[in-house]
């Protein structure tokens, strides 16, 4: 039976040449793939020509360079696989759900990430030594915030996620989506095994369970860039890895696994409790709403999964 929480299905009527080489899982997996590298390296030749990423460029043209690449290939080859390839609404990155998924979930990233900054305080593990009112915060809101928020959460929830799930179930897509991210992660500055074992678990399974229970894209959005900006921007705590300024200037003491070192706090053991735990009570929800696809139903991935 049809889990009627899917996007996409495909007509029973489409031929079988369409239901394995356009409307499959995989099919819609590396036609995105395919957008997106094509539109990146459009991007890229656009924004140079432009002179924004000349080492003379002035810090937000860089900051614009980055959001563009990171954003704009990614919406673009999401919008013709929904509505092209699908051929639906875009229900998920309906603008109209951006005052409700949305600005919850960039409270909820607030809120957690704070909860992971006060433990650390707590512990002992965070300090803060001073405050810098005239801290450039555009460029960090815009690259770690808006860009990173949305491109990724394109890719890993909207695509990776959402089409998995449509052809393996709940479990795997958590599974593989989860290994994609932390994996997505590994070549980042002072990143580990461990680093990436972090990101995968905390922050791969808690958005795409959020993504599963809301069906909203905003909802992811709103809580991985209120998450960035405010280890960054606010409290002055690398950003997975990346060096940031912050309005409050501090540093981390401790072992590596409760400070998380030099990839930030993002790899302490405390982001990792905190986040699971709200992850467990979302896999909750969605197991008394009985909304869990099953797992490999080969038909699925034969004739599609769902056009609402």
């Amino acid at each position: 039976m049809q889990n009627p929480q899917l996007a996409f299905v495909t007509s029973p009527n489409a031929p079988s040449w369409q239901r394995w080489l356009v409307l499959s899982p995989a099919a819609r997996i590396i036609f995105f793939a395919a957008m997106l590298i094509g539109f990146s390296i459009l991007t890229h030749t656009t924004v140079a020509a432009l002179g924004w990423t000349a080492k003379a460029a002035d810090p937000l043209h860089h900051a614009l360079a980055t959001l563009s690449v990171q954003l704009l290939p990614a919406l673009l080859g999401y919008v013709i696989l929904v509505r092209l390839i699908e051929q639906r609404q875009l229900h998920e990155l309906s603008p109209r759900t951006i005052p409700t998924y949305g600005v919850a979930g960039l409270v909820t990233g607030a809120v957690l990430f704070s909860v992971v900054v006060g433990v650390l305080w707590l512990a002992g593990s965070y300090h803060v030594t001073g405050t810098d009112p005239q801290v450039d915060w555009l460029p960090g809101v815009l690259v770690a915030g808006i860009g990173a928020g949305i491109g990724e959460e394109i890719i890993t929830r909207g695509v990776l996620f959402r089409i998995v799930e449509e052809g393996l179930g709940t479990w795997w897509a958590l599974v593989i989506s989860a290994l994609f991210f932390g994996a997505a992660h590994i070549f980042n500055p002072g990143a580990t095994l461990w680093s990436s074992a972090a990101i995968a678990i905390e922050a791969g399974l808690l958005l795409a369970m959020i993504y599963h229970v809301t069906r909203s894209l905003w909802a992811c959005i709103g809580l991985h860039a209120a998450w960035n900006i405010m280890q960054g921007t606010v409290y002055g705590i690398p950003v997975s890895g990346g060096a940031s300024r912050g309005w409050l200037i501090s540093n981390r003491t401790g072992p590596d696994w409760l400070s998380g070192g030099t990839f930030g706090a993002e790899a302490s053991v405390v982001a990792l409790a905190v986040c699971s735990m709200l992850t467990l009570a979302l896999l909750t929800v969605a197991r008394r709403r009985g909304s869990i696809v099953p797992c490999a139903p080969w038909q699925r991935f034969l004739h599609g999964s769902g056009r609402h």
